[in-house]
């Protein structure tokens, strides 16, 4: 089935403090993003990079939070041009950091709810993300989102989460760095939690079917919000949050690839790209490589890489 991809820029890096995200997605481009997926068979059009509106006035009671008002700012942007975008196709937000997901998840589950379909969300990561602006220690934003689309308190300054999505709705896949007040707050909450033990244990394929059956059983809009720490650094060391114990080349493909065989996925995150910790584009281009296996590259297809 031959899909419309729509690929929206969102270069922020406001929700952590490495700097060098906000050239994501202009390393996407280069890397080749849209010939991938056009010589796929696929549609691609391109509506360059959002960005925010005018900053809100937004505090938080927490010092420790940065960078708030700008976060709040492109939360809304990118909510926007979510919802605007899937009208379209599929859109394929390229960060960026995670924090856009504030933004994206937001539109998809807007569309969702509009739709009268359950919305839900893969978060392929190497962290839970499962902070609020309250509890967060480090005052990075990026580490909140899953707490946003769950429906947590602490978002009193962000617009209010469209449809907070069902704890059973969102599945955590490859984690393997999760805080003491995250691990606290996700014993209370019935989120599936594949981590790199259950991974180790079972392989990818057992708990991401058992997921898009799911999706698949209630007619659900899946959201994937894949972040470059998913992966180990050996593989993809252009990020500033690396986690040694990450999925491999081929790990990562076939989860790519379970996917694309779903037919479930309806938008997608690429998030916290860092171009200038790269080595000669070596991630950018593997993701790249991951999208192309999303929208149905098989692995006998799959290019020699030459570096001159």
């Amino acid at each position: 089935m031959t899909k419309t991809c729509i690929l929206i820029g969102a270069p922020l890096d406001a929700g952590q403090k490495t700097p060098g995200c906000i050239m994501g997605p202009a390393a996407y481009r280069t890397a080749g993003i849209a010939r991938a997926i056009t010589d796929l068979g696929h549609q691609v059009h391109d509506l360059g990079d959002v960005a925010p509106g005018p900053l809100p006035r937004a505090t938080s009671d927490n010092p420790a939070v940065h960078s708030l008002a700008e976060v709040v700012a492109w939360t809304e942007a990118l909510a926007q041009a979510g919802r605007k975008a899937v009208g379209m196709g599929m859109p394929i937000f390229m960060g960026g950091d995670h924090s856009l997901s504030l933004g994206s998840v937001a539109g998809m589950a807007a569309h969702a709810s509009h739709e009268g379909r359950p919305l839900f969300v893969l978060w392929v990561d190497a962290h839970s993300d499962f902070h609020t602006p309250r509890t967060t220690q480090t005052g990075n934003l990026h580490g909140t989102p899953v707490a946003y689309l769950a429906g947590l308190e602490g978002f009193d300054a962000f617009p209010p989460f469209p449809a907070p999505l069902p704890a059973e709705n969102i599945c955590l896949f490859g984690i393997r760095s999760v805080d003491p007040a995250e691990h606290a707050a996700l014993l209370a909450h019935d989120i599936a939690i594949n981590d790199m033990r259950v991974l180790d244990e079972f392989g990818v394929v057992v708990p991401l079917r058992a997921f898009l059956e799911r999706v698949d059983r209630e007619s659900g809009m899946l959201h994937v919000s894949l972040d470059v720490d998913f992966l180990d650094p050996s593989v993809a060391p252009a990020v500033g949050t690396t986690v040694p114990g990450g999925a491999t080349f081929r790990e990562a493909h076939l989860v790519m690839e379970l996917l694309h065989e779903s037919g479930l996925v309806t938008s997608l995150d690429l998030v916290e790209l860092n171009p200038f910790l790269d080595e000669r584009g070596r991630t950018a281009r593997l993701m790249v490589d991951l999208v192309a296996s999303l929208m149905g590259r098989k692995v006998f297809d799959r290019p020699t890489r030459v570096f001159a």
